[in-house]
């Protein structure tokens, strides 16, 4: 352990205030727990005061929370801190130098994967805010997903060149990734073990200290700054890895005429000691923050930290197949929409196409890398008129999402299913059918939460990612 950071930790004292910088979907249920913790006094959360989500600093302040969906006990925790007078959010970075741990959410996602190129200015940016206020004793950590050895590298130079102070003696430095998803973001936080990484042991032992407070089921798991940027981005990578698995399998069983689901049980079924088939389920499309681009950050690490790679000769990464997979399924979908289309004996320019939600995930207003968007641009370029609606989604830049399902669904000739939530797992094909007012509309179910024969039975156009069991399926008149 560096004698001169545990001698600047000790004579800082317990870790009393904190700083949280990024007031998002990581960032504002962090600050609420740590402010429901009664060893921490205060907690600040710190949000660029922009014309794209300055609005957020006035609404947390009232003990509102800006996010919307539905996100269990984080309405009410913000509430309850905010009137404790625990938490407060401030576009005043200077406040920075009164906190004794400083955590920085800030998005890092790629501006083109094709070069492996992320984009790192918002990060950038609240790291020398960071480093400009930050005092003796006080411990930064990124929860930013970045590339592997960002930490110990550009984070670390940053941090010294704005305070002047080396990292690892005069301040603490730590790497400790968020492992959350929208629609469960504090259970999440409160039971999930925590990956905690820092440059060094007085780090990675401070950092232990902060976390632990606001688990109450989860483990601290220890390890290295870079170790725990590895970890971050390849747990996002596996998963990615396997969702493109499940929908590989799906492409296969429509082209062989076969039920993934059947087959999916199945394989599901086996289970015994030192056996596992964690087989997940094919859908439209990946979405989110994390899963579209933490395979290129893992990718980008392997180059930046230069180490020798024996690899297959000529073989492309297994990983990057993965993410060309799950980025084509929005394209399958357009492929399915096309079919049925010509089925009911149309093209797909001049046909009006409803899209059923626009958030990547159900229950949730998180639009971001939505593959609702990727459907959409390929079926304007077509020539078709295209309607949203989501529940959840009120606004997106360049696409009119109505509110109004009877609305979209009026004089549609396809209907395309894109996110599963609640509201979309009850509907009724004859209601559906007589707004379309069409002979055979078409239903596209990407996420397999209709009844294909109920639809079929009312005259639709069935066609559902995995179905080869009913995408042939004979035409039923009514």
């Amino acid at each position: 352990m560096a004698r001169g950071l545990a001698e600047a930790f000790l004579k800082r004292g317990p870790i009393r205030t904190i700083g949280v910088v990024g007031m998002g979907y990581v960032g504002i249920p962090a600050a609420a727990l740590f402010a429901d913790v009664p060893q921490y006094h205060k907690v600040y959360g710190f949000q660029r005061d922009s014309a794209t989500s300055g609005y957020k600093i006035a609404m947390l302040n009232r003990g509102q929370s800006p996010l919307g969906g539905d996100e269990p006990g984080l309405a009410a925790l913000v509430q309850k801190v905010v009137a404790a007078g625990k938490f407060s959010c401030t576009a005043d970075f200077s406040r920075i130098s009164m906190c004794d741990a400083v955590t920085l959410a800030i998005q890092t996602p790629f501006r083109d994967p094709r070069d492996l190129l992320p984009d790192f200015s918002a990060l950038h940016e609240g790291i020398r805010l960071t480093g400009r206020h930050l005092t003796e004793g006080m411990l930064v950590v990124l929860e930013s997903t970045v590339t592997p050895g960002t930490t110990a590298g550009t984070a670390r130079r940053i941090l010294e060149e704005e305070s002047g102070m080396v990292a690892g003696k005069d301040f603490g430095l730590a790497h400790a990734p968020e492992r959350v998803m929208v629609g469960r973001l504090i259970r999440n936080l409160q039971e999930h073990d925590r990956v905690v990484g820092g440059i060094d042991d007085a780090s990675t032992a401070r950092a232990c200290d902060l976390y632990s407070p606001i688990l109450v089921q989860g483990r601290i798991i220890p390890m290295s700054a870079t170790a725990a940027e590895v970890e971050k981005t390849a747990e996002n990578t596996f998963r990615d890895l396997q969702i493109a698995a499940a929908n590989q399998l799906a492409l296969y069983c429509e082209a062989m005429g076969v039920n993934f689901y059947d087959v999916r049980e199945g394989i599901a079924s086996l289970k015994e000691e030192g056996v596992t088939r964690a087989i997940l389920w094919p859908g439209a499309g990946v979405g989110g923050h994390c899963l579209t681009k933490d395979t290129y950050h893992l990718e980008r690490g392997v180059k930046e930290l230069g180490g020798d790679l024996d690899w297959p000769e000529g073989e492309r990464s297994l990983y990057l197949s993965a993410r060309a997979i799950n980025d084509f399924m929005p394209t399958h979908m357009f492929h399915l929409t096309r079919d049925g289309l010509a089925r009911a004996g149309k093209e797909v320019k001049g046909s009006k196409v409803a899209i059923l939600g626009w958030a990547f995930i159900a229950d949730s207003d998180d639009a971001r890398n939505t593959p609702s968007e990727v459907y959409r641009d390929l079926i304007v370029a077509e020539g078709a008129e295209v309607i949203v609606h989501d529940p959840w989604v009120k606004d997106y830049p360049g696409v009119d999402i109505s509110p109004d399902f009877e609305e979209v669904i009026r004089g549609a000739d396809a209907v395309a299913l894109f996110t599963g939530h609640r509201g979309y797992r009850a509907l009724d094909p004859e209601a559906m059918k007589r707004l379309a007012g069409v002979g055979h509309p078409v239903i596209v179910d990407g996420r397999n939460i209709v009844d294909p024969d109920l639809f079929i039975s009312q005259g639709w156009v069935y066609k559902g990612v995995g179905r080869g069991d009913k995408n042939g399926h004979g035409m039923k008149e009514r």
